[in-house]
């Protein structure tokens, strides 16, 4: 089995974009900018948001945040929304999800701009993607795929599984691989005989949110594992049952460890797999900053004619 490492992947793809950045800003005058927007205070959505606005200044994007209290009603959130929508300066807007309980997402996020809708969370982008006509794809399914192009895993034809059927995630996971021709299945937590259908998978995509879910005894021999799981683990009875020894002394000094959905054993039966931390995670933020760089540039091919 060999690792895929997505830190590595990223570092590729950042490289091309600070050299694409660095030409817009002296060719063109121009800063790719991005918004993102959280709700409420919750700490890994926290984390995420300024694990972005560190690589966007590492990179040279101007990022900004506004940071709306977790009682904000939907008004509040689409007035930030429209701001942005009517700042030139802004490229790409996202609105961190999961947003609190008493907000419906979808009239939120409907009200994000197509040409500025980094992460296709519109139904407009969401059908481009359907008819594959696109060519901006969400943040991490994106990332996944530039990791099996990577390592030249072609997934044409393989039997593919994708597990968590989010719109985020597993829905537009399962298109793209198709789009790819790929024969894809999409599972659930209504799906039945789950295991049955994991283990005759060439490819698996782990996206339900749930440690150590996908096991050994689920995956066949040989099998390429995308785990796209970040799980925070606290207590040392998880920690024994879902974490690999070798974790321990950072689970001690932190007082948690990161593991992912698939359970660490399912790893010695795969031929390639992605690590957590360190594998699709790196890619997610990097295609952030990816698709903020290329709204930026259809914004000038739109305002200032480009040829």
């Amino acid at each position: 089995m060999s690792v895929l490492d997505g830190k590595q992947v990223a570092e590729k793809i950042q490289g091309k974009l600070r050299v694409e950045i660095e030409r817009l800003k002296t060719e063109r005058a121009i800063v790719p900018g991005l918004t993102v927007i959280l709700v409420g205070a919750d700490p890994a959505s926290l984390s995420y948001v300024n694990s972005k606005g560190r690589l966007a200044e590492k990179l040279g994007i101007h990022s900004t945040q506004v940071k709306l209290p977790e009682a904000a009603l939907a008004p509040d959130v689409i007035q930030a929304i429209v701001a942005a929508n009517d700042d030139p300066q802004v490229h790409a807007i996202l609105v961190q999800m999961p947003l609190p309980k008493h907000l419906d997402s979808w009239k939120i996020l409907d009200h994000i701009r197509p040409e500025k809708d980094v992460d296709c969370f519109h139904p407009f982008n969401q059908g481009l993607i359907l008819q594959n006509r696109a060519s901006l794809f969400p943040c991490t399914p994106a990332g996944i795929l530039e990791i099996l192009d990577h390592n030249e895993i072609d997934v044409s034809g393989m039997n593919s599984v994708v597990i968590g059927r989010s719109f985020l995630v597993g829905k537009p996971m399962a298109t793209m691989l198709s789009n790819r021709n790929a024969t894809v299945t999409l599972c659930h937590s209504k799906t039945v005989r789950l295991d049955e259908i994991s283990q005759a998978a060439d490819l698996v995509v782990a996206a339900i949110g749930r440690p150590g879910s996908i096991t050994a005894d689920m995956v066949k021999p040989g099998v390429v594992l995308i785990d796209v799981g970040i799980n925070h683990i606290e207590t040392e009875a998880d920690f024994a049952r879902l974490c690999q020894p070798s974790q321990y002394e950072g689970f001690k000094k932190k007082g948690y460890a990161i593991t992912g959905d698939i359970h660490f054993q399912a790893l010695a039966k795969a031929s390639r797999y992605t690590p957590v931390p360190g594998g699709v995670g790196p890619l997610t933020v990097t295609m952030l900053m990816h698709n903020t760089v290329e709204l930026c540039k259809r914004s000038l091919s739109v305002t200032r004619n480009e040829k």
